[in-house]
């Protein structure tokens, strides 16, 4: 079962019963259901026409559920819509569902989270860890957001900030671990990018390009975690960096920083950096300050205190590290690192293997258990 194909087809599928008069809740229930029935049936039956197949058998499954209600009996007249047999009409509706998804009569955090779960692709689970809530709360903020735009119709369109904010966490999950997630998202940014002037598209898909482009030296051969610092350079994407420095400094050049712009900068100035030891951490803290005055984000204030502890020194970086929450996620890991290059390996060590534990997947934690092991063998000497 191919996996990743039912997940290109999805956003697809989804638009093709929306335009066909579904309402959005109803529609990502029946494309559930027709996934969940491809997964039965395509290993020893498979389609010659994957999305046909979809589109069908999504479709009947709208219809047999809203005949089943009732209230919605007048909706009876779409069967004579039912697609004809044959290949389905190649149209790419996904960033079109994303602002559909970003609903005005929803709240900025419920449209995005709606959009991940059933455009994106995400688990809840995955959700809540990008907004850093229990999975349950992310649970009940999915279901309020479709019993709000349940019946409703999707003309009007939302914001573009939401949408770029949904393109960015599914890019961001991507990059953690799932590619094809990674480039659906610069794919998707780059239409935006096309269709719509506005200099946070840009520096939207200037970042995703230059996070991208250290991809293929981000782990080692048994797919374990490779730090920045230690990444082999030559193996960055050039042409990517080159492409996205040049989108970013066409945006920066119009003089309204955003928030996205800002982190392309700091990825740039990475990029920029023949060799670890010669990254500029001056000026990336310089814009960690404009990053923290623009989102007022504890994450950020998190980065840019192992920022302050490459420019000033370890015990600067430690300083900036006592006025956030110690519970805040990887907040342990920082410590960690921040106190290995001060000479305390003993604190060091017990803040990896802390860290390991509240790891958000395996690789992250099996990179931090070594690290652990590492401080731990060095003072045993």
């Amino acid at each position: 079962m191919n996996e990743a194909l039912l997940r290109s087809l999805t956003p697809s599928v989804l638009g093709i019963l929306v335009r066909r008069g579904a309402d959005f809740a109803a529609a990502e229930d029946a494309v559930q259901d027709a996934l969940v029935e491809a997964v039965r049936v395509w290993p020893a039956d498979p389609p010659r026409d994957a999305k046909g197949w979809l589109v069908t058998v999504a479709w009947r499954r709208f219809l047999d559920a809203t005949r089943a209600d009732a209230a919605r009996r007048r909706r009876e007249d779409l069967v004579d819509e039912e697609p004809a047999p044959g290949p389905a009409p190649a149209v790419d509706d996904t960033l079109q569902l994303y602002f559909l998804c970003a609903h005005p009569s929803l709240t900025p955090s419920s449209a995005v989270a709606l959009t991940l779960r059933a455009v994106g692709g995400l688990t809840t689970r995955q959700i809540a860890q990008a907004y850093l809530v229990p999975e349950a709360t992310m649970a009940q903020r999915i279901s309020r957001a479709k019993r709000t735009v349940s019946g409703v119709r999707f003309d009007q369109p939302g914001e573009v900030a939401t949408v770029l904010r949904v393109l960015y966490l599914v890019f961001n999950e991507g990059y953690s671990g799932d590619v094809d997630l990674a480039a659906e998202a610069i794919r998707l940014t780059r239409q935006l990018a096309a269709a719509i002037d506005h200099p946070e598209v840009a520096g939207l898909l200037a970042l995703m390009l230059l996070h991208h482009a250290r991809r293929a030296a981000r782990t080692a051969p048994d797919d374990s975690l490779v730090p920045l610092a230690e990444q082999d350079r030559g193996r960055w994407d050039t042409e990517s960096i080159a492409e996205g420095v040049e989108i970013l400094q066409a945006a920066l050049a119009r003089d309204r920083l955003g928030e996205f712009q800002a982190q392309a900068a700091i990825a740039a100035l990475h990029a920029d950096a023949p060799t670890a030891e010669e990254t500029d951490w001056v000026q990336i803290v310089e814009w960690y300050d404009e990053l923290a005055r623009l989102t007022d984000s504890p994450v950020v204030r998190l980065n840019r205190a192992v920022a302050v502890g490459e420019a000033d020194g370890p015990r600067a970086g430690l300083a900036a590290l006592v006025a956030l929450d110690d519970s805040l996620p990887r907040h342990a890991a920082v410590a960690a690192y921040l106190h290995e290059r001060d000479g305390d390996l003993a604190t060091a060590a017990r803040l990896y293997a802390e860290a390991a534990q509240k790891a958000p997947n395996l690789a992250e934690r099996d990179h931090l258990t070594r690290q652990a092991a590492r401080l731990n063998a060095r003072r045993c000497r």
